[in-house]
């Protein structure tokens, strides 16, 4: 069955029709989500989502964007709730995330880039400290987040190169650290030339499938608000690209979840 590793389900944009819908998702082919925290309320969102709903999981991070508010007490909380909460530990946490570095927004609400880095490595280490694999968000950051990523020695624990938006070459260097490319709904769009090299590059066991919805849905839904249903979509096009049946590509795709979850 189709395993979504990036989903938003918490987000409001689910608020009216939200338990309908993911009551619906197993008869519709979808086996697993990941719910991934983008904030500490989000977070915990995820996390009690995961313990309603025995094929959700849940992802525990702030995204750079949300980094100017932390503190210690949100680390600590954070490493304690995930160590408590993991896969390993008979639990429904299964990755620190999402985190990473995002340069793309240029306004004053948004964290400058020392302070993005700074919780960025301080989220790899306690994703370290509790064994779990991370989810990176990185938009118009390639280098310094490869950089802290080797620094921080990221691949023992490996993870997920969430909406990968970078070169084949780049792809190349992330690979060779151990990490899984996380691929959505943008792989449909028209001007999405240079992520289609990228699949076709990427060996099928690196691959994983991702809504990040509930934005990015895939064409002939773009615009409108994605979920899980639309991956069948994205399925198609990996197929194509990759030549593998797409009963096939659902097949390794959840196995290579499965595995980098361990769940």
């Amino acid at each position: 069955m189709i395993f979504d590793t990036h989903a938003h389900y918490d987000d409001e944009a689910f608020d009216e029709d939200r338990k309908e819908l993911l009551l619906n998702m197993t008869e519709n082919g979808i086996g697993t989500i990941v719910n991934v925290g983008a904030d500490m309320e989000s977070s915990k969102k995820s996390l009690t989502l995961s313990e309603e709903y025995p094929f959700i999981y849940a992802a525990l991070g702030v995204h750079p964007s949300g980094t100017k508010e932390l503190n210690e007490d949100h680390m600590k909380w954070l490493k304690k709730t995930a160590f408590s909460h993991s896969v390993q530990n008979g639990g429904k946490v299964a990755a620190i995330g999402e985190i990473g570095l995002d340069y793309y927004w240029n306004d004053e609400e948004q964290p400058d880039k020392e302070i993005q880095k700074e919780w960025f490595e301080r989220q790899i280490v306690v994703a370290k400290e509790v064994k779990l694999p991370i989810i990176i968000h990185s938009r118009e950051a390639a280098k310094d987040t490869y950089e802290i990523m080797k620094a921080q020695q990221a691949g023992e624990n490996g993870g997920i190169v969430h909406c990968y938006s970078y070169s084949r070459e780049l792809a190349g260097d992330f690979l060779d650290m151990g990490f899984s490319f996380g691929i959505g709904g943008v792989l449909t769009f028209k001007n999405s030339r240079k992520l289609k090299e990228v699949v076709e590059y990427l060996p099928m066991d690196s691959i994983l499938l991702e809504t990040d919805c509930p934005y990015l849905a895939p064409v002939p839904n773009r615009g409108k608000r994605n979920s899980s249903l639309n991956l069948p979509y994205v399925v198609q096009a990996i197929s194509e690209i990759k030549k593998v049946e797409p009963e096939r590509v659902i097949e390794i795709t959840e196995k290579n979840a499965r595995k980098l979850f361990r769940i």
